[in-house]
Parts: C-alpha cells; structure tokens; sequence
C-alpha cells in the first residue's frame, strides 16, 4: 500500500472472474447493466466493440442518465452504473481507459454475445 501499486484489480472481488470460464454472455437485443464501484482512484470505464447507451457516473438513479457515451469517469469512493444494448454479435471487452490497469493488471471484463449479424448497423467483411 505505500507504494499506491497495488498487486492486482479485481472483478465481483477475483483476479479474471469475469474472462475464460467466467465470462458474461448476452444475446443481441439484450440490455446489460453493469454497476462499476471504485475505492482508492478514479476509474474512466469503456466497452470495447460498444457504448454506455445510458450512464449514471456517480450512481444516482434519481438523476436523468447521461447518453451514448464511448467512455466515462467513475470518482474515487463512488460507483456508477451503465447500460448497455447489445447490437451485433461478437466479443466485447469492459475495462477501465487507464490502459496501465487493464493490461499490467488484467484488469477487464469479457463480454460474448450471441446472435444475427446486422449489415444495417455495420457490413460485415470477408477476410481473403
């Protein structure tokens, strides 16, 4: 603790619950809620492949949610809370931009959500 370089960041309380066999799953069409919680630092979470369709940075359900945003601020001592809905079907990784966190700590979260593919949203491309 005296070098504030802490020895791993945790998910639901375990290094890399939510990867591998832990991993969350949806299904397109579905809204996933994640709360984010942080103690000691400010934390500016991002689903990758995706968006806080709303946002509630400080957790306040009582206040209108913020909309669309690709990337948000968590407070020290604070949590939030995002939807997500989920529109195509791939994998999708939750972590914090504080990239330091994410890699040298494995400090993410995978999502994999199942379903149809939908060319209106985004083309889908063939490799070669």
């Amino acid at each position: 603790m005296k070098t504030l370089a802490p020895t791993h960041i945790v998910f639901n309380g375990v290094a890399g619950s939510l990867q591998g066999d832990g991993q969350l799953t949806a299904k397109v069409g579905e809204n996933v809620l994640i709360i984010h919680a942080q103690s000691n630092r400010q934390s500016y979470p991002h689903l990758i492949g995706g968006h806080g369709d709303y946002v509630w940075e400080r957790g306040g359900f009582n206040n209108p949610p913020k909309l669309d945003l690709e990337t948000w601020e968590i407070a020290a001592g604070s949590a939030g809370a995002s939807i997500h809905t989920i529109r195509q079907p791939g994998t999708y990784v939750y972590l914090s931009h504080n990239l330091i966190e994410a890699f040298l700590y494995d400090a993410k979260a995978i999502l994999v959500a199942e379903g149809e593919w939908n060319n209106d949203l985004m083309q889908e491309l063939g490799g070669s």
